[in-house]
């Protein structure tokens, strides 16, 4: 009996830290009133509120009816985290989103799939709804167990052990929880961040890590000041840098009492051939991560060889039966 309730402890703690992982990847799905998936690119002036809806609208792929980050053989997308005394981790994933539902219940379905590090095997199949005051459905898969395992929404501001991203950083904050204010227009000036220590070293699952992206210096951006309207949050406000055609947010830093805090910086790529020519057809390159007090690191690298989007496919493949087929 011991034995089997250590077995569903350790299976709760993994779980927690799959969820962590899927807030890292920062491939979110949810649902804002207001910024529906047929949202159309603004002409002439944009409001503040206008921007945060058109980044919201490309950070969640609107303008795919699905969008995955498959397996090829080993390759797929690679999450990297660096603790402040050197210690470094990876997990490899893959990653499925669903846009096309018209039944006027869910908004989104977001399926991962675990294929290395201490996740491996693992599964979470995430359920957002078109009512935007219902919860979204977590749902993981523990192979050491098993069984499927429902999950409640995660807190904003919950991180998880050695990661710097938060879950109102990649899924849950939605355009409604700030108040926006654009500070004027500028042109791009530096280099995204990554680890050093990993750059452009040869590693399992993407081949090789990309150098640092430096091709959107000299884009004009947007600067973008959006305050939190949570009491004693963790941030007092963040400013963005948002590409004035793409609404591809560069750059985003955090502010508290006045003080720097965190970095996270986006990559960007253009999918070829995508929507119609809409510009924010986009998908990640990589995410990279930084709490400048702490030091800590978090890397998430996207391959563009697997990544595939409009395919073919039934939404019973966003189901339960899916994440019952993994093994480990």
């Amino acid at each position: 009996m011991g034995q089997v309730m250590d077995s569903k402890r350790a299976g709760g703690r993994i779980a927690a830290r799959l969820l962590s992982i899927i807030g890292a990847l920062a491939f979110s799905t949810a649902a804002l009133p207001g910024v529906p998936k047929d949202l159309r690119i603004p002409t002439g002036e944009v409001s503040a509120e206008e921007v945060a809806k058109q980044v919201y609208f490309a950070n969640h792929f609107y303008a795919f009816k699905n969008f995955s980050i498959e397996r090829s053989g080993d390759t797929m997308a690679v999450l990297v985290t660096r603790t402040p005394d050197g210690r470094t981790s990876y997990t490899g994933v893959e990653r499925h989103l669903n846009n096309e539902y018209d039944d006027g219940e869910i908004q989104a379905r977001d399926l991962a799939i675990f294929h290395s590090g201490q996740s491996r095997g693992m599964g979470m199949l995430v359920t957002d709804y078109v009512d935007d005051a219902k919860s979204q459905n977590y749902m993981v898969w523990l192979p050491s167990l098993r069984k499927i395992r429902r999950f409640a929404e995660p807190a904003h501001d919950e991180m998880w052990g050695g990661a710097v991203f938060t879950f109102g950083d990649v899924t849950l904050r939605k355009p409604q929880h700030e108040e926006h204010e654009i500070i004027g227009k500028k042109r791009f000036r530096t280099c995204l961040g990554v680890i050093e220590e990993v750059e452009g070293r040869t590693m399992r699952h993407v081949d090789k890590m990309p150098k640092r992206a430096c091709r959107h210096v000299g884009k004009e951006v947007y600067g973008l000041k959006s305050t939190t309207k949570f009491e004693n949050w963790w941030y007092d406000y963040r400013i963005s840098f948002v590409d004035t055609r793409t609404f591809a947010d560069y750059r985003t830093v955090y502010f508290k009492d006045g003080k720097m805090i965190k970095i996270i910086d986006r990559d960007w790529g253009l999918v070829s051939d995508s929507a119609e020519g809409d510009q924010r057809a986009l998908f990640w390159k990589y995410w990279y991560g930084v709490e400048l007090d702490s030091g800590r690191e978090s890397w998430a690298v996207i391959p563009q060889s697997v990544v595939e989007f409009d395919r073919e496919r039934r939404d019973s493949f966003w189901s339960e039966s899916t994440l019952r087929r993994l093994k480990r």
